[in-house]
């Protein structure tokens, strides 16, 4: 992990501390730095191990790379979920009144007569 930190980035730190701390109180500084480092990796090794005597030998079977929530992209997820949903089923149309008089008509060849009606 870099943190987006370049040499350069580093070297600018470096002389602000120099010029903020001073040259007696940076080599202090300095080994506590180094400590908090060396101790937060300690806590880092001492969880993958207690995952490791936890989970048993599936723990080096999981790629951790897929688990990485930096390569989601919400756009492709979204493109492969609407791609994978089948396409809704179309229902045949029904036909309307309209639709099935005219059909009656023309395979009678006359209007309809309703003799009780006015």
């Amino acid at each position: 992990m870099s943190f987006g930190l370049t040499f350069e980035k580093l070297f600018l730190i470096a002389i602000i501390a120099v010029i903020l701390l001073g040259p007696d109180r940076l080599p202090y500084y300095a080994s506590q730095l180094a400590r908090l480092v060396r101790s937060l990796r300690d806590m880092a090794t001492g969880a993958r191990e207690r995952m490791r005597e936890e989970m048993g030998p599936e723990f080096d079977e999981i790629d951790w790379k897929k688990l990485d929530p930096r390569q989601y992209d919400p756009r492709r997820i979204i493109r492969e979920a609407l791609i994978e949903d089948e396409a809704p089923k179309v229902r045949a149309p029904t036909q309307s009144a309209y639709a099935k008089r005219k059909a009656r008509l023309a395979a009678d060849g006359k209007a309809p007569f309703d003799a009780e009606a006015t």
